[in-house]
């Protein structure tokens, strides 16, 4: 199973062409350095589906909101389901 996972554009380096156009995404505080060769017209503040390090698709940010509020449920679900195995 694959997971994109959004994430906020916080500045763009376009200086080499716009096949190696790279971001620096935001992930809930984590940062990491994305292609953005597939969303030419993403800006920084736009929000952004990634996988493996690629920009798929730009979204806005509720959605990317509803999508971060499904993790932490999920992750929350993991948690209490650890404590049912003891």
């Amino acid at each position: 199973m694959c997971l994109a996972v959004p994430g906020k554009i916080i500045s763009i380096d376009d200086s080499k062409g716009e096949l190696m156009r790279v971001g620096k995404v935001n992930f809930g505080g984590i940062v990491k350095e994305v292609n953005l060769a597939y969303v030419p017209n993403a800006k920084v503040d736009d929000y952004v589906i990634v996988h493996v390090s690629f920009a798929l698709n730009t979204i806005d940010e509720k959605e990317a909101v509803k999508v971060f509020e499904y993790l932490k449920e999920m992750d929350s679900l993991e948690l209490s389901d650890e404590g049912d195995n003891k």
